[in-house]
This record gives structure tokens, C-alpha cells and sequence, in this order.
């Protein structure tokens, strides 16, 4: 795969993990910092390595599957998987300014 073809995908799948919410929170997935690594293989399968702010997190299974769901949809993706880790713990210095501003915490 050519490199800039690569960071295409790569910008795609970033702008649809923008689009996917925690239904708690106001700010999305990306910008929370929940999304520790987006790996993308030569055949187009997308590994995407992600937290929450909470282990115990209700909506965890939905938002898996939006973030899944959504990234297999791109096209030139062949398919998506999401693995839950919990190493680093999130802490709220992941967020993005944006975030921190959305969320009143700057």
C-alpha cells in the first residue's frame, strides 16, 4: 500500500471515530482520548486499540460496535476489529483541548 494512500485511510478512520460519542459525555471518542492506536495492516484490516474513561463503562459494548461498524463502512477497509485495553489508565490529560474546553475543565 502507498503511503500516502495509507494516510488517507488513516485520516478517514480518524474522521469517522469523530462522529462516534460516549451517550454520557458531549465530546467525542477521538477527542476524549480513548483511542490509544489505530493500526492498519497491507490488506486493509483496521486494529483500532481503544479505553474508557471507566472500566466499568455501561455503554461500552454499544460504543464498540459503533466504532467497528463504522470503520468497516469506509471504503477500501476490509475489516475492523477493536480491542478494550485498560494499560495506560485514561486519565483526563489525554483529552484534547477541545475536549477539556467542551467539558468546562480549562
Amino acid at each position: 500500500m502507498m503511503e500516502n494512500e495509507f494516510l488517507k485511510l488513516e485520516e478517514e478512520i480518524v474522521k469517522v471515530l469523530k462522529t462516534v460519542y460516549d451517550p454520557e459525555i458531549p465530546v467525542n471518542i477521538y477527542d476524549l482520548g480513548l483511542i490509544y492506536k489505530v493500526d492498519i495492516d497491507e490488506d486493509k484490516n483496521v486494529v483500532i486499540e481503544m479505553t474508557f474513561t471507566s472500566p466499568s463503562c455501561p455503554a461500552a459494548d454499544f460504543i464498540i460496535e459503533d466504532v467497528q461498524q463504522k470503520v468497516k463502512e469506509i471504503k477500501g477497509v476490509e475489516s475492523s476489529q477493536v480491542n478494550m485495553v485498560f494499560e495506560p489508565e485514561w486519565n483526563k490529560d489525554m483529552m484534547t483541548e477541545e475536549a477539556k474546553l467542551e467539558l468546562g475543565l480549562l
